[in-house]
């Protein structure tokens, strides 16, 4: 193979499928990553067929079991469950995506473990505390340059770096990030066995969704994996730093704005755990009793705010040595639950791409062109749909997109 290195700016989800789907094709790379080290911001991430399959053709064999093992366990129902206050059922709405596997569904994971998982095998090639601030490119080579004054040369850059993205600003500045108004509370409550009997059985479906009178909104997502992680690291890759998870449920608080409870909200950013919980408590006042009690085992010191934006679909661009993936590109609500399966789909279709143009057998502009013509077409309108202010109806799924029933 003739040299060819990729530069990926960003170590999230999509970014280290990347760098794992290169390195299983024997591509050289590196991957650029702002923070120190993987974090632990965000808890449980959905996941369907086309994240699971990239995932199986990106990882080792054994990374990929791992990430199975220690994914979710099969619920009864894979569905998204709506429900009222008092915990009755309003309806269920099956979830996006290519059919699942009949075996062993693709179900949920702890998003630090899968990333630790990912990051397994790569040290040599992420580099943290390591901020992309732009690139230069001479039609033959681009050369991305990073916050310490230094620069990397490569064939490729890949933005993988997220909604705020640095390469996006600068290949494409006229794509608008939209803040919806939503605001929210995530947080984690330790699922006991003692809880775990106490809750709804809905709440153990695929995701559920309650909401108030006064407009607040919680969605709740069981993790309660198929073995536990430290058993199943001790047999697939004994001794790697991957953290022990115990079972809980997020918890998460929608403050829909003009709502009466976003109205009463303090300041999220700049209020103390404590204060954040009560903000929730008052949220499930005169709920159902179960539901109630839970945000009363929530976790405080797991509680951190979130606002709800995303990406408009970008007009077509000039492909060159320079692309995007994941929330880079498109960035959406998480109506659909599809964040994470879109960015690990495009981060297995570029590997694809890359391959071919590696090997000489694709000029590397008409693979890169081959790639984002496809996720145009496969992922804008996910995007499209997570957007759609009729996202939070339990009767919407639009007719353009496939579904999963399984």
């Amino acid at each position: 193979m003739p040299s060819f290195h990729v530069l990926i700016a960003g170590g999230g989800i999509g970014g280290l499928c990347l760098a794992q789907g290169l390195r299983c094709a024997g591509i050289s790379c590196t991957v650029y990553e702002s923070a120190p080290g993987i974090g632990r911001a965000g808890y449980r991430l959905h996941m369907n067929g086309a994240g699971g399959r990239a995932l199986q053709q990106c990882l080792p064999d054994n990374l990929f079991e791992l990430y199975m093992q220690t994914s979710r366990e099969t619920p009864r129902r894979e569905v998204m469950v709506m429900l009222d206050h008092q915990a009755r059922e309003l309806g269920a709405r099956p979830h996006i995506g290519p059919p699942n596997d009949p075996r062993r569904p693709h179900t949920a994971v702890n998003r630090r473990t899968l990333r630790q998982i990912m990051g397994l095998g790569l040290e040599d090639i992420v580099r943290y505390d390591s901020t992309v601030t732009g690139f230069e490119t001479d039609g033959e080579k681009v050369r991305v340059l990073l916050d310490d004054g230094t620069s990397a040369t490569g064939d490729i850059l890949v933005g993988a770096d997220g909604i705020n993205s640095v390469v996006r600003r600068q290949l494409l500045p006229d794509v608008p990030v939209v803040d919806t108004g939503m605001r929210g509370l995530y947080s984690i409550a330790p699922l006991t066995d003692d809880l775990a009997a106490r809750l709804p059985e809905a709440l153990f479906d695929g995701f559920a969704v309650a909401t108030g009178p006064n407009g607040a909104m919680f969605a709740y997502g069981v993790y309660r994996p198929r073995r536990p992680v430290a058993e199943a690291l001790a047999e697939l890759a004994p001794g790697a730093p991957v953290d022990p998870v115990d079972p809980y449920i997020m918890v998460n608080l929608g403050l829909p704005p003009g709502s009466p409870v976003a109205a009463g909200a303090p300041d999220l950013w700049h209020s103390s755990a404590e204060t954040l919980h009560a903000l929730m408590r008052t949220a499930v006042r005169g709920w159902d009793p179960a539901l109630a009690d839970l945000v009363e085992h929530v976790d405080a010191s797991t509680i951190f705010p979130v606002s709800t934006r995303h990406l408009q679909p970008a007009d077509p661009w000039p492909a060159g040595r320079v692309t995007l993936l994941g929330d880079a590109i498109h960035a959406m609500p998480p109506s659909f639950g599809s964040g994470a399966n879109t960015a690990l789909r495009d981060a297995a279709a570029l590997a694809r791409a890359l391959e071919r143009a590696a090997h000489g057998d694709t000029p590397v502009a008409e693979a890169v062109a081959e790639y984002e013509t496809e996720m145009r077409a496969e992922v804008f309108p996910i995007l499209r749909a997570s957007a759609d202010p009729r996202a939070a109806d339990i009767d919407f799924l639009p007719d353009d997109l496939p579904v999963s029933r399984t």
